[in-house]
């Protein structure tokens, strides 16, 4: 099986898993960031990282999405600040998953990542502030090791 491991990350927390992908695949593989990803028609298995912004994926993940076509094994994984299993963090999937609408699901994987404090500043100096700002403190050093083995444990169960 030939695997792309594809990745956007703004802190190096969707790096730190990325990376954590790439290790435990086994056979062909290759590891990018996403807007220095090759064509993934030469990829079976595609898995995409990505950071939350404004409950979505990040605008490079979303432009890359598109690109995957139909018939190819996606794997999503994602960090954020809100909660895992929030409504924030389903509706970012979900919304990734419309953009690849063409390709077959073979997991996901999501953890907190420690969110930028200049963001942090940022989002709560909003008027409304957005319902994950609550959860952001939990996610204070993540990914860390427990999660870095957690998603160890996912890939390998995709072999």
């Amino acid at each position: 099986m030939k695997t792309l491991v594809v990745y956007s990350s703004q802190t190096g927390n969707t790096k730190k898993l990325a990376e954590a992908f790439y290790e435990t695949t086994q056979g062909e593989k290759k590891i990018s960031p996403v807007d220095q990803a090759p064509d993934p028609a030469d990829y079976d298995l595609i898995a995409v990282g990505f950071w939350l912004q404004a409950g979505k994926p990040d605008p490079k993940t979303m432009e890359y999405l598109p690109k995957i076509g139909i018939g190819k094994r996606l794997f999503f994984f994602a960090t954020h600040g809100a909660a895992v299993g929030s409504d924030h963090v389903k509706n970012a999937l979900a919304h990734a998953r419309r953009l690849a609408q063409n390709a077959e699901m073979a997991g996901t994987f999501t953890c907190q990542g420690e969110v930028n404090p200049k963001v942090l500043e940022k989002v709560k100096a909003k008027p409304q502030p957005p319902a994950w700002l609550d959860n952001a403190p939990g996610a204070v050093g993540h990914p860390d090791n427990a999660d870095i083995e957690s998603i160890k444990q996912v890939v390998k169960k995709l072999s």
